[in-house]
C-alpha cells in the first residue's frame, strides 16, 4: 500500500538538519543574564537557582572570559544592592556607585567586541519593591516613573552600555528613554530593548528571589501584562515600535509561544528576543535532577521550540551550559 511518505526525509543527520532550517542554536541567538553585587569579590549562591549565582565585578570579569572565547556574544545585566540604599525613587539605580555603572567600563575595555545589555527597573533599587515611582495610595504615577526611568537608562549609556532594556512596563517608558538618549546625542550608539510583552507570571520567583526584587505589599498586574491576554499583547509591542523600540521581547517563554508567533508575524523586521525565565530554569534543572528528563535533550527540545515560533534570539540562564554543547558538536 503506498503513501505519502517521510521516514526518507529525516533518515539522514544532514537531511534532519535541512528539515529544522530556521531553529538554529548559535552563539549569535543567546543572550546571558547575570546578576551583579557590589562587592567586586563576592560570588553569591542562589538556593532557588542552582548552577546561577550572583557575582561581583572581579569575579565575572574571569568568569566571562572563557564564555567569550566559546564565542559568546551578548550579555544582560541586572544590578543587585545590599549596601546602597533603597528608596522611593531608587536613586542607586543610576548612582557613581552602582555595580552596573562601576562594571560597564571595564566590560568593554576587556571584552571590546562583548554586547552588553542593561535591564532598565526600578524594583531592585526601591524600598517597596515596585517597578515604577507611587503615589501616597500605592499606585503608580507614571509620568514621574518614566522621566526616571529614563535618567537611569541615559546613566547606563554614558557608562558604556550598547544597549537599554526597560522591564518595568511602564506606560510611554520608550519614547521618554529615547527622547533622553537623543537630547544627549546617543540616539546612533545605544539600542533599547523593550520588555515589550512581559505577562504577569507565576514563574519569576526565583528571578525575585536573585535580584532582591520582591515587592513589599501588592503585585505587579496593574502594569504586566495578564496571562490570558493576547490583544493586549499585540497592542503593546505595537506601541512600543511607534515609539521606536529597537528589539522586542516576550517574556516568559514556553507559556506563550504562540505570543511569539503573533508578535514575529506582527512585526517581522523587528529582532525579537524571548527570556526563558528563572522558573522555567528551575523547572528544567530540577526535573533533569530527579531524573525525570534528560537535561540535554530538553533543554534543546525548548530552545528550538522558542526559534520555531519565530525568536531571534533567547535570553536564558543555561548560556553557559548551552555554548559547552555547542563547543563540543
Amino acid at each position: 500500500m503506498s503513501g505519502i511518505q517521510f521516514h526518507s526525509s529525516i533518515s539522514h543527520a544532514a537531511l534532519r538538519e535541512w528539515a529544522e532550517s530556521g531553529t538554529e542554536i548559535g552563539p549569535a541567538n543567546l543572550m546571558y543574564p547575570i546578576f551583579v553585587v557590589e562587592n567586586d569579590d563576592a560570588v553569591e549562591e542562589i538556593p532557588s537557582m542552582p548552577g546561577v549565582k550572583r557575582y561581583g565585578g572581579n569575579i565575572l570579569l574571569d568568569v566571562l572570559a572563557p564564555l567569550v572565547a566559546k564565542g559568546l556574544k551578548s550579555i544582560l545585566l541586572f544590578g543587585v544592592i545590599d549596601k546602597l540604599p533603597k528608596d522611593s525613587t531608587g536613586s542607586s539605580a543610576d548612582s557613581s556607585q552602582n555595580p552596573i555603572i562601576r562594571l560597564l567600563p571595564r566590560i568593554r575595555s576587556r571584552f571590546p567586541d562583548l554586547l552588553v545589555a542593561c535591564d532598565v527597573c526600578l524594583c531592585p533599587y526601591t524600598d517597596h519593591g515596585h517597578c515604577g515611582i507611587l503615589r501616597e495610595d500605592g499606585t503608580i504615577e507614571n509620568e514621574a516613573s518614566i522621566e526616571r526611568l529614563a535618567k537611569i537608562s541615559l546613566a547606563y549609556a554614558k557608562a558604556g552600555a550598547n544597549v537599554v532594556a526597560p522591564s518595568d512596563m511602564m506606560d510611554n517608558r520608550i519614547r521618554a528613554i529615547k527622547d533622553i538618549l537623543r537630547r544627549e546625542g546617543l540616539q546612533e550608539k545605544v539600542s533599547v530593548l523593550s520588555y515589550a510583552v512581559k505577562f504577569a507570571s507565576g514563574f519569576y520567583g526565583p528571578f525575585r528571589d536573585a535580584a532582591k526584587s520582591a515587592p513589599a505589599f501588592g503585585d505587579r498586574s496593574c502594569y504586566q501584562l495578564p496571562p490570558g491576554s493576547r490583544g493586549l499583547a499585540s497592542r503593546a509591542a505595537a506601541r512600543d515600535v511607534e515609539e521606536g523600540a529597537d528589539m522586542l521581547m516576550v517574556k516568559p517563554g514556553l507559556a506563550y509561544l504562540d505570543i511569539i508567533r503573533d508578535t514575529k508575524n506582527q512585526f517581522p523586521n523587528h529582532p525579537l528576543f524571548v527570556y526563558q525565565v528563572s522558573g522555567e530554569y528551575a523547572m528544567i534543572h530540577w526535573a533533569a535532577e530527579k531524573g525525570a528528563l534528560d537535561l540535554r535533550r530538553a533543554l534543546f527540545e525548548v530552545l528550538k521550540s522558542f526559534r520555531r515560533a519565530g525568536a531571534d534570539v533567547i535570553i536564558t540562564y543555561f548560556v553557559p551550559r548551552i555554548l559547552e554543547e555547542i563547543s563540543k558538536k
